[in-house]
């Protein structure tokens, strides 16, 4: 096993990176002028609220326009705090500081749950704005009187403030580590990527979106809260709504997402003014210089940390990749022919499991969608252990069937119940939670995470490295390690079907699972769906076209039409009946 695959190493390394960062640190604050000394605690204020854009924009992918109003916050509870003199000092009044501007974040993010895109982005320009103005008229505490902030004992002089930044910037670095190798972190990912993968997941958007905005808020109320100690007469004039957008724009072009670039983007906060003031050119137009990085970044969709990522990664991705499928394809075909499963296998029923008490049973389910019927009393029982297959032509309504009973189309006729208990009225998140997976036609897997996190992450349960390796390798998947990005679109096909039977579900419901797989990885394929009732106590509705697949899987079949049950039972009965064979008239894998 690789020293970076033990679980010690992936605990230990940030800690150290963290260590040797404040070190270095402690360097600067010795050898650096005063001047530069400031410009560096600068620096590092806007590395934090550029990190916390990170989460929120480059991991979450929402638009958040207020992250210095979040700043302002912070800033002005350690103004108050000190102005009261609170107990606790300077390092509790920052702590406090994040988590009001963390609550402030939550009821800011409240329209994150229904708003995305430029509707988001105007909500919270238009929070940035009225908090300006309120700023304004306010002030922060102490500042019509004069009353300076006091920093730490051990951290008063502008030397000794500025170690004292580093350490807070490292500890915020470590949390943001954690976090997004962590549930949270995937969570914001996925919804980043597919909203409805994540709810099939377990997870909830709304608890996603919300922690993300929670998170980037403190994270800026903490970087306020050091401006605050900082100048330690804070004005309103350091958190305008412009200044804000510029930080945006600044965290989209750096790739904030990654912890190294957000502390590249607040040197670049620095530089980028202090060098046109040194060349005699107005410091407003950094702004500009902003928005013209930024506005690239977003029309080619790559950053400066994807560029660098992929400067290293890329090449070597493909090739994996190439490798990887190469690998698969072998494999597939020695152990189909092992198998003994061909294009002539036929699946058989069990009487046995037939005799089960039924996992997932749909009654009379009816989908309109104004004057068309989508579904049209559809009903079938599935016995738990079993594998049934759900097949008709294109639009039959197969889609729309597995949309209702997931739950993502709530407003429908009929009932729908998992091991006995009625699903009326429950999100996807709760059915996925109580049981009821599925996968998707459309790619659903955020390739910015890693195998093994994203298995994790659907699965919701605690697995141990043994048990993943061991899933991974029986369905023919990358190393946990392995970066999603780097795989392509047939394998993370099928890392999504380890990861949802990893999740131990009643009913896991595959939509096209072999879709962009080789004849012989289909055959493979084949293999391990068969076997997973008894393997994994999961009971499956496979949707697909691949008569092959469908023919060695699935002993009974349920054929739609036109959002009808057009016939339904064994599958040579199924198959050999004249309505269906009319239905699928002209679809070449029927009549071949």
């Amino acid at each position: 096993m690789r020293l970076a695959d033990q679980p010690w190493f992936r605990v230990t390394w940030p800690i150290a990176v963290a260590v040797v960062g404040i070190v270095v640190g402690y360097a600067f604050s010795v050898g650096l002028s005063g001047y530069f000394v400031f410009l560096a605690v600068s620096a590092v204020t806007a590395a934090i609220a550029i990190l916390g854009l990170g989460v929120v924009t480059g991991s979450a992918g929402m638009i958040a326009l207020c992250q210095l109003t979040f700043a302002a916050i912070g800033a002005w509870i350690v103004a108050g705090l000190n102005y009261i003199h609170a107990p606790g000092g300077f390092i509790t009044w920052l702590v406090a500081g994040g988590i009001g501007a963390g609550i402030v974040g939550i009821l800011v993010g409240l329209p994150a749950l229904r708003l995305r895109g430029v509707n988001l982005a105007v909500v919270t320009l238009g929070f940035a704005a009225a908090a300006d103005v309120t700023l304004v008229q306010i002030q922060f505490p102490g500042s019509a009187t004069g009353v300076s902030i006091d920093r730490p004992d051990m951290f008063s002089s502008d030397r000794s403030y500025f170690f004292f930044s580093i350490i807070v910037l490292a500890i915020c670095g470590l949390v943001v580590f954690f976090l997004q190798r962590g549930r949270w972190g995937s969570s914001w990912r996925a919804v980043a990527f597919s909203e409805r993968g994540t709810a099939s997941a377990g997870q909830s958007v709304q608890s996603a979106k919300l922690t993300a905005f929670a998170v980037s808020a403190a994270l800026g109320g903490i970087s306020g809260g050091l401006i605050a100690g900082q100048v330690q007469q804070p004005f309103a004039s350091s958190f305008t709504p412009l200044q804000s957008l510029a930080l945006y724009v600044l965290a989209i072009m750096s790739g904030a997402y990654l912890i190294d670039m957000a502390i590249f983007g607040g040197i670049l906060w620095v530089l980028v003014p202090e060098l046109l003031k040194r060349w005699g050119i107005p410091q407003d137009w950094g702004f500009v210089i902003f928005g013209v990085l930024g506005v690239q970044a977003l029309t080619s969709g790559t950053n400066l940390g994807q560029g660098i990522r992929n400067l290293f990664y890329k090449r070597a991705d493909k090739r994996l990749a190439a490798q990887r499928a190469a690998e698969r394809e072998d494999a597939s075909r020695v152990e189909a022919d092992e198998a003994g499963i061909s294009t002539a296998t036929i699946a058989t029923i069990d009487a046995a499991k037939d005799a089960n008490a039924p996992a997932l049973v749909v009654e009379g389910l009816t989908v309109e969608f104004g004057a068309l019927k989508a579904l049209d009393d559809v009903s079938l029982s599935v016995p738990a252990g079993t594998i049934m297959g759900l097949i008709g032509p294109n639009g039959a309504g197969k889609s729309t069937f597995v949309d209702a009973i997931s739950g993502f189309l709530p407003k429908h006729g009929g009932r729908v119940s998992l091991g006995g208990q009625d699903l009326a009225g429950l999100s996807p998140t709760r059915r996925a939670r109580l049981g009821l997976r599925r996968t998707y036609q459309q790619d659903r897997v955020p390739p910015s995470l890693t195998v093994g996190a994203y298995v994790r992450f659907v699965a919701r349960r605690r697995i141990d490295r043994e048990e993943l390796a061991h899933t991974l390798e029986y369905f023919g998947c990358p190393p946990a390690s392995a970066r999603l990005s780097g795989v392509d679109l047939g394998t993370r096909r099928l890392v999504e079907v380890a990861a949802n039977v990893l999740a131990k579900p009643r009913v896991l419901i595959l939509d096209e699972p072999a879709a962009g797989l080789s004849h012989e990885e289909h055959l493979a394929l084949a293999i391990r769906l068969r076997e997973l009732p008894d393997r994994f106590g999961i009971t499956l509705v496979i949707i697909e076209h691949d008569l092959d697949l469908v023919r060695s899987v699935c002993p009974r079949l349920t054929v739609l039409d036109f959002g009808r049950v057009l016939a339904s039972g064994p599958q040579i009965d199924v198959l050999d009946d004249p309505a269906v064979i009319k239905a699928y008239m002209g679809e070449t894998e029927l009549l071949s």
